[in-house]
C-alpha cells in the first residue's frame, strides 16, 4: 500500500496528528475486509511469480542447454544470474519503495519482471538468456520487498494479520516446490521457454489487480536516498553470492571464491559501519537490532540456506536414482506443500498469538531437522511411500512453523517509513542464505561423490551408489543447518506472546 500521510491514511483524524502507518485502523470503503483480502491476493500471487523463479528454471535448464548449445560450466550462471542481482539490490529495492511509494514500485516491478521473463524466454543465444535473467532478478528485487511491505501496512489488526502472513509464508516456503511442478508440467508438455513465459500470466493478473485494489499514493517525507550505502550494500552482498556461487566450479582455495567472499565481508562490514553514520542510512540498525527481530531474521537465514537440501538434491535423487519424470518429480512435492501450508495456518492463527515465537520457531527447526536426517536412509530402491514421504512430511510441517512465524515477527512493529527497507532484509535474508546453502551443499556434496570414488572402480553401481552418498551428505548438512537454528532460536527469541501494543512503535519494538 503506498504511503499516504497519516491524515490521509486515517479518516476523520486531524492532519497534524502524528501516527505511525502501521498502527493506524482501516477505515473507509477502500479498506473494508473484502478489499484488504484483494490486496492479499495480489501480493500472494506476484510473491508466487518471483519464488517460483528460483526453481522454476531448474528443470528446464537440461532442454535448455540442449537448445542454445551452452557448456555444462556456463549452466550455473542460468541460476547464478538471477540470485546475484536478486540478492544484491533487494535493500535498495525495498527503500526505493519506501521513498517512492509501494505502489508504483510494485507495478514497476511486476512490468519489468514480465518483459524481463519475456526477453529470456525468447533467447537464442546463452547471452541473452542470461541477461533476461540478471534483469528478472532485477526487478524482482524492486517487486519482493513492495509486496512484503503492502502486506505489512495493509493488515495491522491482529487476527487478519496472522492469517495474511499464514498465507504469505505457506506461498513463500512451497513456492520452491510448486516450481518444480510447474516446470516439469511446463518442459515436458510444451517447452522450457514456458517456464520463463508463465510468468507473463502471472503478470498480468497481478498487475491489472494492483491498479484495482491498490490505492495511489506518495509518501508523505521523502528522505535522501543513502547513495554510499547503497552501493556499499549492493557490492559487498554481490561479492558474497558470487564468491559463495564460485564454490560450486572452483576450489574453496581460489581467489575467485575466497577473494570474493572477503571483499564481500569487508564491504557489508563497511557498510554497517556507515549506517551509524548517515542521516539518512538505507538500513537502519533499529530494524535489525530489536533481539526478536534479529531472531527471526537469522531464522530465515537458516531456512533458506537449509531448504535446499530437500528441495535440490531430492530433486536429483528422485530423477536420476528413482528415474522419475520432471512431473512425477513435481507431484512427489504436493504433500509437503500441502502440509506445509496447514502447518502455516495452524502456527500463524493459534500457536504464534498464544504462545509468542520461542517455542514454535525452534520446535519447527527441529522437525526439518529431524526430517533431513530421515532422508540420508534413502537407497536406490526406497519406495515413495514408505521412505520418501514420511521425512518430507516431517520436514514441510518444520518449514511451516519457521517461515511464516519469522516473516510476521521480523515485520511487526516497523514504523511505516521503514517498511519496505525491512521487508527487503526479510527477503535479503532468505536470497543470501538460499546462495550460501546452494554452494555450500553442492561442495560438500560433489566432494563426497569424489571421496567416494577415490578407492572404487568407476563401474555403474559405484557411480549410483556415490550420486546417493552425495545426496545423503547433503541431507546431512541440512539437518545440521536446522539443528543450530533450532538453538540459535531458542536462546535468542524472548519469551512469552508477542505484546500487540508495542506493534505501534515505528522504531524500537520489544515483543
Amino acid at each position: 500500500m503506498s504511503t499516504h500521510s497519516a491524515a490521509d491514511e486515517h479518516l476523520g483524524s486531524p492532519a497534524t496528528q502524528k501516527v505511525p502507518l502501521d498502527s493506524l485502523p482501516a477505515a473507509g470503503p477502500a479498506e473494508r475486509p473484502n478489499h484488504r483480502w484483494w490486496v492479499l491476493a495480489v501480493i500472494a500471487l506476484a510473491q508466487l511469480m518471483v519464488v517460483l523463479d528460483a526453481t522454476v528454471v531448474n528443470i528446464a535448464l537440461p532442454s535448455a542447454q540442449q537448445a542454445l548449445g551452452f557448456s555444462n560450466g556456463n549452466r550455473q550462471w542460468i541460476v547464478t544470474a538471477y540470485s546475484l542481482a536478486f540478492g544484491s539490490l533487494l535493500l535498495l529495492g525495498g527503500r526505493l519503495a519506501d521513498l517512492i511509494g509501494r505502489r508504483i514500485v510494485f507495478l514497476v516491478g511486476v512490468v519489468g519482471f514480465a518483459g524481463a521473463s519475456a526477453l529470456a524466454g525468447a533467447a537464442q543465444n546463452f547471452e541473452v538468456l542470461v541477461t533476461g535473467r540478471a534483469l528478472q532478478g532485477l526487478f524482482g528485487a524492486m517487486l519482493a520487498p513492495a509486496a512484503l511491505s503492502l502486506l505489512n501496512t495493509t493488515f495491522t489488526d491482529a487476527k487478519e494479520r496472522a492469517k495474511a502472513f499464514g498465507i504469505y509464508g505457506a506461498i513463500a516456503g512451497a513456492g520452491g516446490g510448486v516450481g518444480l511442478l510447474l516446470g516439469g508440467v511446463l518442459t515436458e508438455h510444451l517447452s522450457w521457454r514456458w517456464t520463463l513465459y508463465v510468468n507473463l500470466i502471472f503478470a498480468v493478473m497481478a498487475f491489472v489487480g494492483a491498479l484495482v485494489f491498490l490505492r495511489k499514493g506518495a509518501p508523505a517525507e521523502r528522505p535522501k536516498l543513502d547513495l554510499p550505502g547503497t552501493i556499499l550494500v549492493t557490492t559487498g552482498l554481490f561479492g558474497v553470492v558470487y564468491g559463495f556461487s564460485n564454490a560450486e566450479t572452483h576450489h574453496w582455495g581460489s581467489p575467485q571464491t575466497w577473494g570474493f567472499l572477503l571483499a564481500g565481508g569487508l564491504l557489508v562490514a563497511a557498510f554497517t559501519w556507515w549506517q551509524t553514520r548517515t542521516r539518512h542510512p538505507l538500513l537502519p540498525l533499529r530494524v535489525l537490532l530489536d533481539r526478536n527481530r534479529g531472531a527471526a531474521f537469522t531464522a530465515l537465514a537458516i531456512s533458506g540456506a537449509g531448504m535446499f537440501g530437500v528441495f535440490l538434491f531430492l530433486t536429483y535423487y528422485l530423477q536420476s536414482s528413482l528415474h522419475y519424470t520432471p512431473i512425477k518429480t513435481g507431484l512427489a512435492f504436493l504433500p509437503m506443500i500441502g502440509i506445509l501450508m496447514v502447518s502455516a495456518q495452524l502456527v500463524t492463527n493459534s500457536f504464534l498469538p498464544k504462545f509468542g515465537p520461542r517455542p514454535i520457531v525452534p520446535l519447527g527447526m527441529a522437525l526439518a531437522a529431524g526430517g533431513m536426517a530421515w532422508l540420508t536412509v534413502l537407497g536406490l530402491d526406497s519406495s515413495y511411500a514408505g521412505a520418501v514421504l514420511p521425512p518430507l512430511l516431517v520436514t514441510g510441517f518444520g518449514l511451516g512453523m519457521v517461515m511464516p512465524a519469522s516473516m510476521s515477527v521480523a515485520t511487526s512493529g516497523i514504523g511505516a517509513e521503514d517498511a519496505g527497507v525491512a521487508s527487503a532484509a526479510v527477503n535479503t535474508m532468505q536470497q543470501v542464505g538460499g546462495s550460501i546453502g546452494t554452494a555450500l551443499l553442492n561442495t560438500l556434496a560433489a566432494s563426497a561423490a569424489t571421496s567416494y570414488l577415490a578407492t572404487r572402480k568407476a563401474t555403474s553401481g559405484a557411480l549410483a551408489q556415490a550420486q546417493l552418498h552425495s545426496y545423503s551428505t547433503a541431507y546431512w548438512w541440512s539437518a545440521g543447518l536446522f539443528a543450530v537454528g533450532a538453538v540459535l532460536t531458542l536462546l535468542m527469541f524472548r519469551s512469552g506472546r508477542m505484546d500487540q501494543s508495542d506493534q505501534d512503535a515505528p522504531a524500537a519494538v520489544h515483543m
